[in-house]
């Protein structure tokens, strides 16, 4: 998440009755983190599960749970809510709700506020998996899509009730992350992105290897941002510790022969490729297949190496390559060397870093290298500058449309 990414939206954050409200306590303080203001209103049901005192706590506002508050000075809390929302979000969405919103029910503050919006609904489904599967309920979420309702989730896994299955609400992260993604400009809507991300690991033998300190924070913080913009992105990614960003396709490899041939494989379908990931340059000519032993006396082994394949290369000079976008990390005179390597990888755009400074971090700087010009971006958290370097590539593209 990047600082205050939601600073200036307000939410309606409805809650309806389910045990899935206790998430919503982690997706309200996600909410706020994030620089949103966040208008809690529940339902009855609701408050059996969690108190309207936590959710004051932690969304610091006062919460409603009745139409007929008077709080509310012309006692329209119904219309007075919805006005200066950017978006309603009913989290848990319950069977029972999703149902009174296909029909346009208004009998209590929540679901009049919604009939009475003119700001986007997004529903979070919460249910048991026979509820998510009943028929009726499949043709209530079809018809709320059908009404430009955005339908988040729901997520498949064990339920409250000790069964397993689809009805799952999304968890608070999850959530979270759909809601960012909702509002971030879409400006890659169309574009099929693929990127590669994180180190390499070439293998000595079964428990060795060579590999680098790459954490694959940026990559990943740029796989989040296209897909933020509106792009179907493919992730392929080195040995990491990191989550799979929403809406993500994730592709795991660890040596860089397995990385080009994944890359290679995809690469006809993608409009834009991204190469971030810190490919090893050599590998050792034959792995052993049994661990090395140190034994005392003998001399220390040695190893051949070979070159490993060049994927950003090998992208560049296809017949019709996508828009190819490469990564330097240098350990300095990164002007010199982020051109240089630009020119001979044959790529129209380049993004230079000095590696060493800024492997494992959570900011960075960066310089764009391209034919006619260097462009430098301030220092940022990663998530902050991967949302301007899409946009710098964005800009880039030859128009709107797919390439492809």
């Amino acid at each position: 998440m990047a600082t205050a990414e939601l600073a200036g939206k307000h939410l309606v954050l409805g809650m309806t009755g389910g045990i899935a409200c206790y998430k919503i306590a982690e997706l309200t303080r996600l909410l706020t983190k994030a620089g949103a203001t966040v208008q809690v209103v529940m339902t009855e049901a609701a408050t059996q599960f969690i108190t309207p005192v936590t959710m004051q706590a932690l969304s610091g506002r006062p919460v409603y749970t009745s139409q007929w508050d008077a709080r509310v000075p012309n006692n329209m809390a119904h219309i007075d809510l919805s006005r200066e929302a950017d978006a309603i979000v009913i989290a848990p969405a319950s069977t029972d709700f999703l149902a009174k919103l296909v029909h346009g029910m208004a009998d209590d503050l929540l679901s009049t506020l919604c009939v009475a919006r003119d700001c986007p609904l997004l529903v979070v489904p919460a249910m048991n998996r026979q509820m998510w599967q009943n028929p009726a309920t499949q043709r209530n979420v079809a018809q709320l899509r059908a009404d430009g309702v955005s339908v988040l989730g729901p997520d498949s896994g064990p339920q409250a009730c000790g069964e397993i299955g689809d009805g799952r609400m999304l968890e608070a992260a999850a959530t979270y992350e759909a809601i960012a993604s909702f509002f971030a400009p879409k400006i890659l809507a169309g574009r099929r992105v693929l990127l590669t991300a994180g180190p390499t690991f070439e293998p000595l033998d079964p428990v060795r290897g060579i590999t680098n300190r790459s954490s694959g924070k940026m990559g990943f913080a740029l796989a989040r941002a296209a897909q933020q913009a509106g792009a179907d992105v493919h992730l392929v990614a080195g040995p990491v510790a990191l989550e799979t960003p929403w809406g993500v396709l994730r592709e795991d490899v660890q040596t860089a022969q397995q990385m080009h041939d994944a890359v290679m494989g995809s690469v006809a379908n993608a409009d834009i490729f991204i190469g971030v990931a810190a490919v090893a340059d050599w590998r050792v000519d034959h792995a052993s297949e049994h661990k090395i032993k140190k034994t005392a006396g003998h001399a220390l082994p040695s190893f051949a190496f070979v070159e490993n394949p060049d994927i950003l290369a090998a992208v560049a000079q296809l017949p019709r390559p996508p828009f190819t976008v490469g990564f330097a990390a240098e350990s300095g005179d990164l002007e010199t060397h982020g051109e240089e390597k630009r020119v001979r990888k044959k790529v129209p755009l380049l993004i230079g870093n000095l590696g060493p400074l800024t492997f494992g971090l959570d900011d960075n700087e960066v310089i764009l290298f391209e034919a006619a010009r260097t462009t430098r971006l301030p220092r940022a958290d990663k998530q902050t500058l991967a949302r301007a370097l899409i946009a710098e590539i964005a800009k880039r593209l030859p128009d709107t449309s797919p390439i492809r």
